[in-house]
């Protein structure tokens, strides 16, 4: 297709499509002549995923490219792969060491990682920005007052233990590694609010089968 069709197909303009060409985010196409490059089904998915980076995502363009970059790296297994680009996504600052809500709280979650018996995400988590993300979020809370600890959490991470099942199910329907990877990114952008708002109805579902709805 050209420039034209594959502005149409996206709804991404033509001005847009060319900076991203320019910056990076997206393959040449196979070139014609001087003027005009045809384009193919690759570059409309990646399009979308450079959207859900950029327009959903609020991706910077430099840590969008960088993100694309561990996308195409077919150097890196798939585990490898697919772990450089998802920590490449903006994560949460490095919380304060000197803080003991801080503390308390990554002895909480490096306890939960053991009993739930996630030994990769232990190995890991001296450089996973995941886990420091985790840890700060139970910091908070615990400096809020609530107390979470490790048999709170375990629950919850044998749930999404099963969703994660699911996640990697689906990714094995795309046919090629490129396609699986990418996709594995466009969900951390964009279905991690279904997630949250399933999570949520949920919640309400259950609160009126326990209580009803007066």
């Amino acid at each position: 297709m050209r420039l034209a069709e594959l502005s149409k197909r996206s709804g991404v303009s033509t001005a847009t499509i060319k900076y991203y060409l320019r910056e990076g985010l997206l393959a040449p196409g196979r070139r014609v002549n001087a003027t005009t490059a045809e384009y193919d089904a690759g570059h409309l998915r990646r399009l979308r995923l450079v959207r859900a980076l950029i327009q959903v995502g609020g991706v910077p363009v430099a840590t969008a490219r960088q993100v694309l970059a561990h996308v195409d790296d077919e150097s890196l297994g798939r585990t490898m792969r697919l772990g450089a680009a998802l920590w490449a996504l903006p994560q949460d600052p490095e919380p304060d060491q000197a803080d003991p809500a801080v503390a308390a709280a990554r002895a909480e979650v490096d306890r939960l990682l053991g009993t739930v018996g996630w030994e990769r995400a232990r190995e890991l988590a001296p450089l996973s920005p995941v886990h420091r993300s985790l840890v700060t979020a139970v910091a908070a809370l615990r400096r809020l007052g609530y107390p979470v600890d490790a048999e709170l959490m375990a629950p919850y991470a044998e749930l999404m233990q099963r969703v994660a099942r699911q996640d990697l199910d689906l990714l094995q329907s795309y046919a090629s590694e490129a396609e699986r990877v990418e996709a594995a990114v466009a969900a951390a952008v964009l279905f991690e609010p279904v997630l949250r708002a399933l999570h949520r109805l949920a919640q309400e579902e259950e609160s009126a089968r326990r209580f009803g709805i007066e």
